[in-house]
């Protein structure tokens, strides 16, 4: 019996097959199977971030969340020529993408800078013109909306703390920014 590692081309072979064939029954009505391809693709995503974000444990489980609302509410873009995980993985890399991005502004805040730099200057004024549009954006939205990714996305609580905060259940936080980033990315594909 050949034995394989985690990350070897058998490995990933074999779990882009037993993926594949538990999406595609899922899509078809298997809804036994739909689960079976949630929990395994669960599995599957926490370790790919796992690796990627070494030390944010917390982040990572949120971030597989929001994987698998977003693969849910776009698995109907799937091409079946296609592979699975290759699919997967470019959401999964956007979504961390956007974790980094609003983590790397949060942290920028930490570190002091010496703002007499003319280096900064630029950096600044379109910081704080994309501050601007960011707020004017996000007051476009109904406070159910508005509010969880404001405190999760922004302020950086954790979607325990948003709940908490608004009133609102854990669910009702993830569902409001899921609809609240779409409904900006809308407006912002509108702009265009």
């Amino acid at each position: 019996m050949k034995r394989t590692t985690s990350g070897s081309p058998q490995h990933l072979h074999d779990a882009e097959a037993a993926l594949h064939d538990l999406f595609v029954r899922g899509q078809a009505g298997d809804a036994v199977a739909y689960r079976a391809f949630l929990v395994q693709l669960g599995a599957h995503l926490r370790g790919f971030l796992g690796r990627r974000l070494f030390g944010w444990p917390d982040e990572v489980e949120d971030l597989v969340q929001e994987c698998l609302i977003a693969m849910h509410n776009q698995r109907h873009t799937y091409q079946s020529d296609q592979p699975l995980t290759a699919w997967v993985h470019a959401i999964a890399r956007y979504k961390m993408i956007d974790l980094l991005r609003a983590k790397g502004s949060r942290e920028a805040l930490h570190i002091p800078l010496d703002d007499e730099l003319e280096v900064f200057a630029d950096s600044a004024t379109e910081a704080s013109d994309a501050r601007r549009d960011l707020s004017g954006l996000l007051d476009t939205l109904p406070d159910r909306h508005r509010l969880p990714i404001v405190h999760v996305k922004l302020e950086g609580l954790s979607i325990a703390e948003a709940a908490q905060k608004t009133g609102m259940s854990e669910s009702a936080v993830k569902v409001g920014i899921h609809r609240g980033l779409k409904a900006l990315m809308q407006k912002i594909k509108d702009a265009r």
